[in-house]
C-alpha cells in the first residue's frame, strides 16, 4: 500500500514519483528506499484511491476503466473526513464521487443500528437513480450497507417501517426528509455524512425551509457534501446553511463533455421544423439514439403524433406520468429499447414536486431562468445518446449546454443540433407558433458568447430546395395534428399508464422480467386519422430522383400472347392466367349486335 501526502491545495497524492522526470529529481537516498517499489502509471485507478476491495468489485461490475477528475480530486478528501463543495459537468460522475466514500466508511464503522448517511436529492427520478448506484456498488457487501430510498409513493406507514431498521444510507427529497424528521421516523442523532446533490436546484425548487430545518437539527461534526453542475447564489445559501470551509472543487466550467459535442445551428420558419424533423427520421439522417428537446409537454405530444403519422416511433417522458412509469422509460431508454425520446425542461420540474407534506408552506413561483435551468437536461442520466436535438431553444445558454451534455459522455462524441427561428419568421404560421422561440436568436448569441476556446457553433448546411418534393406529405400530416388530438393523446397516454402502474405494479414486483414487454412508445389512437401510405417514401421523392431498382431474372423467352377464343361468333380474349377479360370482349354496339 502506497503510503500518501497533502499537495499545497491540500489534495493527497501518491508519495513515488509517476514520471522518470521526478524519479531523477529525488535524493539519492529516497530513490534508494524505493528502488524496489513499481512506478505507478500515469493513468490513476479506483486500486489507487485506497477504497475497499468490496467496492472494487461493484466499481468492475460498473465496467468504469478509471476514476473521471471529479473523483480522483474528491475521493480521498472525502476519505480524510473533509468537506466538499464540487461543481463539475453534468455526466461527470459526481454521484459515485461521493457515494463511494460514503460506502467505504460505512463499511469501516462500528455502530450499525443508527443512520449515518442523508443524501438529499431535487426530484424523484434522481433518488431512484442515486439508490440504485449505491445498492449496485455495495453489491459484495452484503448486510453491511442497506440503502433506503424514500422518494417513493409509499405511504407513511411504509416509510416508518422501512426507517425502523435504521439503514444505513438514506436517500429522499428535502421534503421527505423533514416529514419524517417531524413525526419522529428519520433520527439524525448518529448522522456522519450529509449530501445534497444538485444543490442549486434543490435551494431553486423551494425546499429552503425543509433544508432549514435539517440543519437546525443536525449534530455538529457532520462531513458535508454540496455537489452541483453550477455553482450560483442558491448554492451559497446551501452552503451557509450546512458548512463554513469546504474544499472547493471547481472542475472546468459548465459541461465538459460538450468539449466532443459538434454543434450545429439552422434557421429556418416555424412549421420548417417539422419538415425537417420528417426528414431526418425518414431519410436516417441520424444514427443511433436520440432525444428531442421541445418547449413544453403540449409541444411533446404534437411532435409525437406528428412523427407517428410516418410510423415513426417515439416517446414521451411526461412530468404527469406515474413515477413509475417515468423510470421505466428512461431505464429502457438507456437499454435501447427506444430510440427516439422527447421531452421538456420542465418534465422534472413539474412532475417532482409532490405534495410530500402537508404542512410545507407554499413554495414562491419559479422564473422562467430557475425553470428553463432545471428539469430533464439536469440530473436524469441518459446513456449513449448519439444526438440532442433542440427543437426548441432553450431560454437561456445555460439551459443549452445542459442539455447538449445529455450526449457526448464518457468519451464518446455526439452531435446537437438546434432550430433556431429568426425573428422576421416568428409568428408567421400560427398552427406551430411557440411563444418562447420569440428569443431564439438572443438565447444563440448568448450561447455563441459562451462557447469556450476551441468550441464553436456551426451553420448546418441543409438544402431546403431538396425538401420541396416531401411538403405536400409533411403538410398533410401536420394537418391532422391539431390541438384537440394533442390535448386527447395527452389525457389517453396519462390513463394508460395509470392503469398499468396501479394494476400491474405488484405484479411486476413478483416478475420483473416480465416488466421488459410494458411499451411505452405505442400508437396513442388519436383522432388524427394515421394514414398507412405516409410510413413509406417513394423513390422519385428523394434528392436526385428514382434509383434505379434490381426487378430480378428476365427471361429470353418470348412471352405469352393473350389466347383468342371464338365461340358462336363471339370474340373470346383470355388472358395469361386462362381467364376472361371482361374489359376486352366488351360489345360496345351493345348486346346482340355485330
Amino acid at each position: 500500500m502506497s503510503k500518501r501526502k497533502l499537495n499545497e491545495r491540500d489534495v493527497p497524492e501518491v508519495s513515488e514519483p509517476s514520471s522518470p522526470v521526478a524519479e531523477a529529481s529525488k535524493s539519492t537516498s529516497e530513490s534508494t528506499s524505493k528502488a524496489t517499489e513499481p512506478v505507478n502509471s500515469p493513468e490513476p485507478t479506483f486500486a489507487s484511491l485506497d477504497l475497499e476491495p468490496r467496492l472494487l468489485r461493484g466499481i468492475r461490475d460498473q465496467k468504469w476503466a478509471s476514476p473521471t477528475m471529479v473523483q480522483k480530486e474528491a475521493i480521498p478528501l472525502a476519505l480524510e473526513g473533509k468537506d466538499i463543495l464540487a461543481r463539475s459537468g453534468t455526466g461527470t460522475g459526481k454521484t459515485a464521487a461521493y457515494v463511494l466514500p460514503i460506502l467505504h466508511h460505512t463499511l469501516r464503522r462500528k455502530d450499525k443500528r443508527v443512520t449515518s448517511s442523508l443524501i438529499l436529492v431535487p426530484t424523484k427520478e434522481l433518488a431512484g437513480q442515486v439508490a440504485k448506484l449505491a445498492q449496485s456498488l455495495a453489491a459484495y457487501c452484503g448486510q453491511d450497507v442497506r440503502t433506503v430510498n424514500l422518494a417513493g409513493k409509499e405511504s407513511e406507514v411504509v416509510q416508518k417501517a422501512k426507517l425502523a431498521e435504521f439503514p444505513d444510507i438514506v436517500v429522499t427529497t428535502p421534503a421527505r426528509a423533514a416529514a419524517n424528521m417531524n413525526n419522529g421516523a428519520l433520527s439524525l442523532k448518529g448522522l456522519a455524512h450529509l449530501v445534497v446533490d444538485e444543490g442549486d436546484l434543490v435551494m431553486g425548487y423551494g425546499f429552503k425551509e425543509d433544508l432549514d430545518y435539517i440543519s437546525q437539527n443536525m449534530p455538529k461534526g457532520v462531513q458535508i457534501f454540496l455537489m452541483s453542475a453550477t455553482l450560483s447564489t442558491d448554492l451559497d445559501a446551501v452552503k451557509g446553511l450546512f458548512c463554513r470551509d469546504p474544499v472547493i472543487l471547481n472542475l472546468d466550467d459548465l459541461e465538459k463533455d460538450s468539449q466532443l459535442v459538434r454543434q450545429y445551428v439552422l434557421p429556418c420558419a416555424e412549421e420548417e421544423k417539422f419538415l425537417i424533423l420528417y426528414a431526418i427520421f425518414m431519410l436516417r439522417l441520424i444514427i443511433g439514439k436520440s432525444i428531442i428537446f421541445v418547449g413544453d409537454v403540449d409541444r411533446s405530444y404534437r411532435v409525437k403524433l406528428f412523427l407517428e403519422q410516418f410510423g415513426i416511433k417515439s416517446c414521451v417522458l411526461n412530468s404527469e406520468l406515474p413515477l413509475a412509469s417515468r423510470l421505466h422509460i428512461v431505464e429502457e431508454f438507456n437499454k435501447n429499447i427506444y430510440n427516439i425520446l422527447i421531452a421538456s425542461d420542465e418534465t422534472e420540474l413539474l412532475g417532482s414536486m409532490k405534495k410530500d407534506d402537508e404542512k410545507r408552506p407554499k413554495k414562491k413561483a419559479k422564473t422562467e431562468d430557475s425553470k428553463s435551468d432545471s428539469g430533464v437536461s439536469r440530473g436524469i442520466d441518459f446513456r449513449n445518446v448519439s444526438c440532442v436535438l433542440n427543437f426548441d431553444m432553450p431560454a437561456n445558454y445555460k439551459g443549452y449546454f445542459h442539455r447538449i451534455g445529455r450526449t457526448a459522455r464518457a468519451g464518446k462524441s455526439g452531435t446537437a443540433i438546434s432550430f433556431v427561428i429568426p425573428k422576421d419568421k416568428y409568428r408567421k404560421h400560427k398552427p406551430t407558433t411557440f411563444a418562447g422561440a420569440e428569443n431564439d436568436e438572443e438565447v444563440l448569441k448568448k450561447i455563441q458568447k459562451h462557447q469556450k476556446e476551441g468550441q464553436k457553433i456551426e451553420d448546418w448546411k441543409f438544402d431546403m430546395k431538396k425538401l420541396e418534393p416531401f411538403r405536400y406529405r409533411f403538410a398533410d400530416a401536420l394537418r391532422h395534428v391539431t390541438k384537440l388530438a394533442v390535448r386527447e393523446a395527452r389525457i389517453k397516454e396519462i390513463r394508460m399508464e395509470l392503469a398499468k402502474s396501479q394494476k400491474l405494479s405488484r405484479y411486476f414486483e413478483e416478475h420483473p422480467d416480465e416488466l421488459a414487454h410494458l411499451k411505452h412508445d405505442q400508437n396513442l389512437n388519436h383522432p388524427a386519422r394515421i394514414q398507412p401510405h405516409l410510413k413509406h417514401v417513394p423513390d422519385y421523392l428523394l434528392p436526385g430522383g428514382r434509383r434505379s431498382q434490381d426487378i430480378g431474372f428476365v427471361s429470353l423467352d418470348k412471352p405469352k400472347t393473350p389466347r383468342i377464343v371464338k365461340k358462336k361468333g363471339k370474340k373470346i380474349i383470355r388472358g395469361r392466367n386462362g381467364k376472361i377479360d371482361p374489359l376486352k370482349t366488351f360489345n360496345a354496339r351493345g348486346k346482340g349486335k355485330k
